[in-house]
């Protein structure tokens, strides 16, 4: 895959998806926008990619939208503008395979985001988090979508309407990140946990991601319905079996994906 603004690399079963404006300091363009999500959904539609991993090239991860792309749209232009520079939230939602963000120094505005969009994210100990845009009279409404049920009412206000940076470990302690490590062992716990999650059974991790994001759109009692029928769904697949029986045998599984 050759793109302008990203760089794509696999090996063995992780995709590494590299945010690649440096000297922007990683901003979204209109056009690293639409090449992420047709990153995103080329690795997941290769079998031999488990999980993908997205960091950023330079110094910081991402520090926003590319404010030179603002001025002088129409409102119906500005809609088509922020529905794709959003448009990683459901791509990231709809991917059968686990996103890892691979986070440091700064991660803003929709840098932010997409810390956020991703599944599980690993962020180095200097690292600094903000949904920024209020400063500048906008406001951070895409990157607060999926943390605001987690955070509740009074964190999410906050961190729309105030605008403050938080440092990784109160990003840590408010559920928004899974690690946070030193600068220099950041691509190796990042990797040890993409690994981790590559080692799954390939079955359960894809209907266990789409088990949650479903979830997440139903009333109480029928998650428990759910949760039977999906179930019973992976009782019946190879993986289930594969795994029952390399328990009961003190063996390490083979799983098939099916």
């Amino acid at each position: 895959m050759s793109f302008n603004t990203i760089l794509v690399d696999t090996d063995g079963s992780i995709g590494t998806i590299t945010l690649n404006r440096p000297e922007q300091f990683n901003t979204f363009s209109s056009e690293m926008a639409l090449e992420l999500n047709e990153a995103l959904t080329t690795l997941d539609a290769q079998e031999a990619v488990r999980v993908v991993v997205v960091k950023g090239a330079g110094k910081v991860f991402s520090t926003g939208i590319d404010i030179t792309e603002f001025p002088e749209k129409s409102p119906s232009e500005y809609h088509e503008w922020i529905s794709q520079m959003e448009k990683m939230h459901m791509t990231i939602a709809g991917m059968q395979k686990p996103v890892v963000a691979m986070v440091h120094r700064f991660a803003v505005a929709n840098g932010a985001g997409l810390l956020f969009a991703a599944d599980f994210a690993v962020v180095s100990e200097e690292t600094q988090i903000g949904t920024t845009a209020i400063n500048v009279g906008l406001l951070c409404t895409g990157p607060i979508i999926p943390i605001a049920d987690g955070l509740g009412k009074k964190k999410t206000m906050e961190m729309l309407l105030c605008g403050d940076m938080i440092d990784a470990s109160d990003a840590l302690s408010l559920g928004l990140v899974n690690r946070v490590v030193p600068t220099d062992k950041l691509e190796e716990e990042t990797m040890a946990l993409a690994k981790k999650l590559a080692s799954k059974s390939p079955t359960a991790v894809r209907m266990g991601k789409a088990f949650y994001y479903k979830m997440l759109e139903m009333p109480f009692s029928r998650r428990f319905t759910y949760n039977a029928e999906l179930f019973a769904r992976l009782c019946t697949t190879e993986d289930a079996s594969e795994g029952v029986a390399a328990f009961i045998e003190k063996r390490k599984p083979v799983w098939k994906g099916k």
